[in-house]
C-alpha cells in the first residue's frame, strides 16, 4: 500500500523526537494493516483512523490502495477541531 503524508503530517513528523518510531510503525501498518490493530480504531463521527504510538497519535484513512496521513499529534490535542 503507497503511503501519502499531508504537508502537515510531514512538518509534525519533522519535530517530533519519536519520528523513527512513528515512521516505522506507519510502514508497518501499509503493509499489514491487521498487525497493529490494538492500537488502531476509527473516531467516531468522522471517516478517520487513529494509530496510537506512544504519546503520539497519528490521524490517517484508507483509500484505493493509498495509506493517507492526515496529521500526527500530540495525544492530548490529537482529537480537537
Amino acid at each position: 500500500m503507497q503511503i501519502r503524508y499531508s504537508l502537515t503530517a510531514t512538518k509534525a513528523l519533522r519535530r517530533c523526537d519519536k519520528r523513527v518510531l512513528i515512521r516505522e510503525k506507519i510502514e508497518q501498518l501499509s503493509q499489514d494493516p491487521s498487525a497493529l490493530s490494538a492500537n488502531v480504531k476509527k473516531l467516531s463521527g468522522r471517516e478517520d483512523y487513529r494509530l496510537r504510538v506512544q504519546n503520539w497519535r497519528v490521524l490517517f484513512r484508507f483509500g484505493d490502495g493509498v495509506l493517507e496521513i492526515d496529521d500526527v499529534l500530540p495525544r492530548g490535542s490529537a482529537y480537537e477541531d
